[in-house]
Formats: C-alpha cells, sequence, structure tokens
C-alpha cells in the first residue's frame, strides 16, 4: 500500500507543497515547515528531495485504482457494441449481470453489477430502457387511425361542448 493522499484538493496540495518549498529556500528547517503548512516532517523532505531531482508532483487520484486499463475499457466498448446477440443472448440488450459476464469473459476480472455501472459511466455510457411494443403491432392500422378516425373523433368531442363553458 503507498502513502495516504494528503488532504485537499489538488490544488491545495500544489499551494502547500509550493509554500513549502519556498520556506525552505528562506532557510526554515523542515520541522519548522511542516509545523507552518501543516503536514509532517517527511512529507517536506520528500517534497525536498523531489524538487532538487527537479520532479514535479505526481497526482494522485482519490479512490482506488481502476481495475480496467483504458485499453481494456476501449475493447469492452466495442464488444458491447457488436450487440448482445453477438454474445449468445436472445434479445438485443444488454443488462449489467450481462456485461459483467463479458467482462469476467474477456479480462478475468468479476465485476457486482453494481461495480459495472460505475465502468459504464467512466465510459460515458447511460442506462436506457427498451420500449416495449406489442408483437402484434401493426404501424399502418395506427397512422390510418390517426389519419381519419381521430380527427372525426376531435370534431364530435369538440361539438358536444357547450359553448357557455
Amino acid at each position: 500500500m503507498g502513502p495516504m493522499r494528503t488532504m485537499g484538493s489538488n490544488r491545495q496540495v500544489d499551494e502547500r507543497r509550493k509554500r513549502g518549498l519556498a520556506l525552505l529556500r528562506e532557510g526554515l528547517t523542515a520541522k519548522q515547515v511542516a509545523s507552518r503548512v501543516g503536514t509532517s516532517v517527511r512529507t517536506v523532505q520528500r517534497w525536498a528531495k523531489a524538487a532538487q531531482a527537479g520532479k514535479p508532483r505526481e497526482r494522485q487520484r482519490p479512490g482506488p485504482k481502476p481495475r480496467l486499463k483504458a485499453r481494456q475499457v476501449q475493447r469492452l466498448a466495442r464488444q458491447l457494441q457488436r450487440g448482445a446477440r453477438a454474445h449468445g443472448y436472445a434479445e438485443e440488450h444488454w443488462t449489467l449481470d450481462r456485461i459483467a459476464h463479458l467482462i469476467w469473459t474477456l479480462f478475468g476480472v468479476r465485476f457486482h453489477p453494481s461495480g459495472v455501472w460505475w465502468v459504464l459511466q467512466r465510459m460515458g455510457w447511460s442506462s436506457q430502457k427498451p420500449i416495449r411494443q406489442a408483437v402484434q403491432r401493426d404501424d399502418a392500422a395506427i397512422e390510418s387511425w390517426i389519419e381519419t378516425d381521430w380527427p372525426r373523433i376531435k370534431k364530435v368531442a369538440r361539438a358536444g361542448r357547450d359553448p357557455g363553458v
């Protein structure tokens, strides 16, 4: 396990580091700098060593490291775009369980379905619910009804209204 993340945003940490390095250049000891900027002596020593070597500060991401690398996420996206049927499912829609199984098959990494949701968000994907339509739906009959029957019904409904209302 690596060092703990310093408290504050990256901008705040950068400001604290810059202030600490300036105090070191003024001749203060690491202990004095640490107490002034609110960090440990060891952190100030690391700052000084990195500055002397000319290394910029490494920005740490909060939270755990992603379990899928960027290449794997790109490959997953390509496989998802092929569709669920291409992967042996009867219906052409993805569920979190199905995607978790696909990730396990492709990369050997287990995800709980709720973890799959975070992967999809990282990819910029959103949840979509399929529109359910009756199998016996007749689009031509619906179009005909809208063009002929609906205007007649609407006309009768308007005519039946009391003009005084």
